[in-house]
Order: C-alpha cells, then structure tokens, then sequence
C-alpha cells in the first residue's frame, strides 16, 4: 500500500454562466461551461493507520474542521468505513474568492487522491455522487475535463474547447457569492440556449453586471482588461472577484499582463480540456 499521494487541484473558469430558473430549496439552476487552467494547487496526502484526519498547513480565516478538504476526507471515511486516516498538506496558490473553484477543487482531488490511497475502489460517478454533497463545484473537479454544465452544475457533459492562453486578474477583494445571489439585479430568467449557441457567441455572465455594481475594483479589472483584448471582451468568472481574456499565445498574454502588473496581481495559464485527475480513472 502506498504511503503517500500527491495530486493537483487546478483552477477553473466558468466561460459563460446563465441563470435559468431557481428550486424550491433556493438553489439555481444554471447553465456553464466549465474549462481548467494549468495553474493549481498542490495537495500532499499522507497515510494514517491511527484514524485521525489532520490538516497539516494553516490557511489564514479557515479553521480546520471548516476547510473543505478535511470535510471531504472526512465524508469519504465514513462512506467506506475505512480505519485508515491521513495528514493533509495543501500548497495554495489559488486565491479565496475568486470565482477559480479553489475549494471545490481541494475537496476534489482529496476524493480522488484518498480513493486511491485508502484502496476505497468507487468509481468516478460514485466521488462525484459524494463530490456535490460538499459543493456544486466539486463535481466537475472529479469529471476532470472541460464541461457543459446544467442544473445547479452537477449535470455534466464533456465538451472540446479551444486550449487557449488566459489572462487572470485577482482584484484584492473577496466577492461574496451569498450577496451576488440575493441580489435584485441578477436575472435568474435566462432561456435555456445549447452548447451550439453558446459556440456560435452567447458567453455572457449574468452575474457580471450586478458584480461590477457591487464592486468597483471588479469593474475596473474588468475595464483594464478590455483595452488588451482583439475583441475587448473581458469576462467574470463565476460570481468572481477574479476576471480573465483569452489570447491565441502565451506572448500575447504575458505581455498584456506585464503592463497591468504595476495596477493588478495576476497570471498566465493554459486552457486545458483535461486534469491531472482524470488519470486515476483511465
């Protein structure tokens, strides 16, 4: 038995995002299209005969027993009844509340790694039937290739996309996804489109405008952004507060991102249709 894992917990970005309805239990039922980044976090598993699930690296604001990927061993522990336990070490370099899916992302790949190294033997569906119960994001993370997404984004289908070059600006703000939902201004009465409609330019996010009201440091990313951009389209991702722009080379990018540097924090990723994560399930 291995005694330890290290796996990747990569960003993603939400391409487009539509609001189409919301559920009695007060969740929206959306429309996206889910793409990763090659920029991730690291997060280092090891082996616990003893039982015990302890975190080993501190993350500022987030107490243990909160921090999603403690909840997600500790929801795969009990699902499989296994004794086995693990030290968690995360390596973070995905900002908090940035609309990148860091959380999910963690919680996802400690499914996954955990899966593996505890001998659990579910399947994809199965972590990912797991995955939603800590988040909507987190089963995307588990598919672990770019995907169209329906219901409240756990109804997945694969979809193959352009691997561009992106350009990621990380205001120095966290946008609270709560206050961007409960807020009046966001159309939650978009017509359902389809992946060829989306293709064909319907990319908007329906939670851009009430965030650029909400935010000022938001809408002038957003604004920076554009003046770099063949087509001046800049865009949110998720409910934010992290904005990006697809470019056709990593040159293109780095050099717009030079010039914004001296105003804004950001990166340089490539577009990846696959995670690392996907290799546990090949």
């Amino acid at each position: 038995m291995n005694k330890s894992l290290t796996v990747s917990a990569p960003a993603k970005l939400n391409l487009f995002l539509h609001i189409t309805g919301q559920r009695e239990d007060g969740y929206h039922l959306l429309q996206t299209v889910f793409q990763f980044l090659d920029y991730a976090d690291t997060i280092s598993l090891t082996l616990r005969e003893d039982g015990k699930i302890n975190r080993t690296s501190d993350l500022a604001g987030v107490a243990a027993e909160d921090d999603l990927v403690v909840k997600a061993a500790k929801r795969l522990q009990s699902h499989c009844a296994t004794p086995l336990g693990v030290d968690i070490a995360v390596d973070k370099i995905l900002p908090m509340g940035g609309g990148l899916g860091g959380g999910s992302s963690n919680a996802a790949s400690v499914l996954v790694g955990l899966n593996h190294l505890w001998g659990c033997g579910l399947n994809q569906q199965e972590l990912m039937e797991l995955g939603v119960e800590l988040g909507a994001d987190v089963p995307v993370f588990i598919f672990a290739q770019s995907a169209w997404a329906e219901g409240v984004g756990e109804r997945l289908k694969a979809v193959d996309l352009p691997e561009k070059w992106f350009l990621v600006l990380k205001p120095s703000i966290n946008v609270s996804t709560a206050k961007v939902f409960s807020n009046s201004q966001l159309r939650r009465d978009c017509s359902a489109i389809t992946i060829r409609d989306f293709l064909e330019g319907q990319t908007e996010n329906v939670c851009e405008k009430p965030v650029r009201e909400m935010y000022p440091e938001v809408d002038q990313a957003l604004t920076d952004l554009a003046r770099y951009c063949e087509n001046g389209e800049s865009k949110l991702t998720g409910t934010g507060a992290c904005v990006f722009a697809a470019f056709d080379n990593k040159e293109q990018a780095e050099n717009a991102l030079n010039e914004l540097s001296e105003k804004w924090d950001g990166f340089v990723a490539k577009g990846m249709n696959q995670t690392p994560l996907k290799e546990f399930f090949q």
